[in-house]
């Protein structure tokens, strides 16, 4: 489709972090939500702790007409509609406020997947790909939760290899209509969805998204998933037997369902990188209360030093990730700012705003859902015995953290994206990311590579931020160079890369959050520097870990120490005494009795 308005040209390149700098006024922060972000938080806060919260044991009991319930409640107040347009019945907001929905629903776990499973890839194929006739149909009653929308893409045989389905749709001579076969898997909401967003191959190789509506004939579900966590989920597979569906219920083109399928995963990793934030948070402030209240030995347990370890480390990862979330979503949304929202090419606007940062949004996802894990696992060590029991509030959490590094694209898939897209949007030109890397392999050969040289508050952390990009793009240039076009087979390799460039998208965003937060308001942020300089420092050794181990794939001999000469020279640092910073982190925790940074 053609387009006719300009985006906007105020906005950082995705990816670009990676070979420019950034300065502290170009990061969106939390500390910069407007009141209407405030809102839609503070509504979305008390939907979950007055409305799911007390119902969770319900909710995972399988009690779908209490979940359908709530989601109808949602729905009343907004929570459904944020991302569809006004014109069909919704709100229409920024990604921010999709961002702190998803966030603020986060630890209700179960409710929170059936609800990201119909505002997100349920009904977000029909918001950007869908016909006039298809949203005017559907939009408006997602919108209010009178309809429940499911998403289907996996197969018994495909799941991370989605575009090799199996499932097969076969035209009728007047080709007013099609005949689905096939079987789809681990369809969320599928128990009680009106609506299925599914794929299958037209013709048997032309890849293709449709919408099924759950009374169409040869429509069956096999039986609820007995799974790990999120159990109050539904979660069935779809058996499509001869299922005539209307050809105007083919969404986008004929043979481009990948484009729908792979565009919808970008904004589910996205909006899942906040959902399991809103977890982290929940979990950490479950922890304080306890740690505050348990004694062993006649004293508080917060009170030993390996447990303020756990609970400081734990509010330093969380404090990280949303520093990364909400920076991504001010990305996002700074390249849709100048989209008309009531322009025909509108929604086309947006996806391709939200494409440009499809590196952002898989780094996103594959971090804050490791946050997640390593806080919900403390979280349980914390309680102790105790926490291994489902009468104390950490267990479930524990169990529903782990799906989220298997959705949206395993956290493999993820991390072998990340480097694979850098390098396409470097060779179609949009990124300038073989120059810079060729730029800095010459330097490191002729041992004239430079170290950064900021100023400032945090400029000692700045620094090595900026130097672990430069060892990303080392390893990188090194890789490139050696494998070319093989580099895809590298998976190792590829992994190592990934890592270094996560870590560098962490450190930087959390130091340009506390710079700017300082910069701004002229306030001290004591705490939250001692934040930024402890993660900075544990996450420049694991920096350092990734690049020697990858160019040690890559290189011998003399080669590969004048490698490692460069990541020493590039990496120096003083170790810092983070066990301090890690005390006040919880005397301030202790002190507000939950998560308060």
């Amino acid at each position: 489709m053609e387009t006719t308005q300009k985006q906007s040209l105020n906005y950082k390149k995705g990816g670009s972090f990676l070979i420019e700098d950034t300065k502290p006024e170009e990061v969106f922060t939390p500390e910069d939500f407007t009141e209407q972000h405030k809102m839609i938080a503070d509504t979305t806060r008390d939907f979950a702790d007055s409305e799911v919260m007390p119902n969770v044991d319900k909710i995972e009991e399988m009690n779908y007409d209490l979940v359908l319930k709530l989601l109808r409640k949602a729905g009343d107040i907004g929570l459904l509609s944020v991302d569809v347009p006004e014109e069909y019945g919704g709100l229409g907001l920024d990604k921010t406020s999709s961002m702190l929905v998803a966030e603020n629903l986060g630890k209700t776990g179960s409710f929170a997947v059936s609800h990201g499973a119909h505002t997100g890839i349920g009904t977000l194929p029909i918001v950007y790909f869908g016909t006039e006739d298809q949203k005017k149909k559907y939009l408006p009653k997602f919108a209010s939760g009178e309809l429940i929308s499911s998403y289907s893409l996996s197969e018994p045989g495909s799941g991370s290899d989605a575009l090799s389905a199996k499932t097969v749709a076969t035209p009728s001579p007047d080709g007013k209509s099609y005949m689905l076969n096939g079987t789809k898997m681990w369809l969320s909401n599928a128990g009680f969805a009106d609506v299925y967003i599914t794929f299958a191959q037209v013709g048997g190789d032309k890849f293709t998204s449709f919408i099924l509506e759950k009374n169409y004939n040869g429509i069956s579900l096999g039986k609820e998933e007995k799974k790990l966590g999120i159990k109050g989920s539904s979660t069935r597979a779809l058996n499509l037997d001869n299922v005539p569906v209307p050809a105007e219920n083919v969404i986008g083109e004929i043979g481009k369902g990948h484009r729908v399928a792979l565009n919808i995963l970008n904004v589910g990793r996205f909006k899942l990188g906040a959902s399991v934030i809103g977890g982290a948070k929940a979990i950490i402030t479950e922890s304080i209360k306890y740690a505050k209240v348990r004694k062993q030995f006649q004293v508080p347990i917060i009170s030993f030093g390996l447990i303020r370890h756990k609970l400081g480390e734990m509010a330093i990862r969380a404090f990280v990730g949303e520093s990364m979330v909400y920076r991504t979503a001010g990305l996002i949304d700074s390249i849709l700012q100048n989209v008309d929202k009531k322009s025909h090419d509108s929604a086309v606007l947006t996806l391709k705003g939200v494409e440009e940062y499809a590196v952002e949004c898989s780094i996103i996802k594959v971090y804050a859902s490791e946050i997640l894990n390593y806080i919900a696992d403390e979280g349980v060590q914390i309680f102790g015995g105790y926490g291994f029991t489902e009468e104390y509030p950490v267990a479930r959490p524990y169990r529903d953290s782990r799906i989220n590094r298997i959705f949206e694209g395993t956290n493999e898939i993820n991390r072998l994206l990340i480097p694979s897209m850098l390098i396409r949007r470097a060779m179609k030109g949009e990124l300038p990311l073989m120059a810079a890397a060729q730029k800095l392999m010459d330097e490191v050969i002729s041992f004239s590579a430079g170290e950064s040289t900021y100023e400032g508050l945090l400029a000692d952390e700045m620094n090595l931020a900026a130097n672990a990009k430069k060892i990303g793009l080392l390893v990188s240039g090194a890789a490139f160079q050696k494998y070319m076009d093989k580099l895809e087979n590298e998976q190792e390799v590829i992994w190592h890369i990934s890592d270094i460039v996560m870590e560098a998208y962490a450190m930087e965003s959390v130091l340009l959050r506390v710079r700017k937060m300082h910069e701004k308001n002229g306030k001290d942020v004591g705490i939250y520097a001692d934040i930024a300089r402890a993660f900075v420092f544990d996450a420049i050794e694991r920096v350092e870990s990734h690049a020697k181990a990858a160019l040690a794939i890559m290189a011998e001999g003399d080669m590969l120490r004048t490698y490692l000469t460069a990541v020493r020279r590039l990496l120096k640092y003083t170790p810092i005494n983070s066990a301090y910073i890690r005390r006040a982190i919880v005397d301030k925790l202790a002190e507000a009795d939950k998560y308060d940074l």
